[in-house]
């Protein structure tokens, strides 16, 4: 199957054009979208889920965000008290 490219899609995806862009099942982005983390709206008759294009973009940048941030995280949770005091530059700070 083709991949999905913003030139060939509108404002609004389905389910299945936004499971493909995030390499995901389309039950894990209607997940997603039941639990809040990711908007969409019910339009149509049946109604059906849409995934605003901007709204996708600003969830995957959110994720990238979540996941740097995790990483620093990460990397302050396992540095000793004298690797942050360097950091910070309160090793040259008197000690009493």
């Amino acid at each position: 199957m083709d991949a999905v490219s913003p030139d060939s899609i509108g404002r609004f995806l389905t389910v299945h054009d936004a499971s493909e862009i995030l390499n995901i099942s389309s039950d894990e982005v209607l997940d997603l979208v039941r639990s809040s983390e990711l908007p969409a709206i019910r339009v149509g008759s049946p109604r059906r889920w849409r995934i605003e294009r901007v709204v996708l973009e600003d969830f995957i940048a959110g994720k990238y965000e979540e996941t740097r941030r995790m990483g620093l995280w990460r990397e302050v949770a396992g540095a000793s008290v004298a690797d942050l005091s360097d950091g910070w530059g309160l090793a040259a700070l008197p000690r009493h």
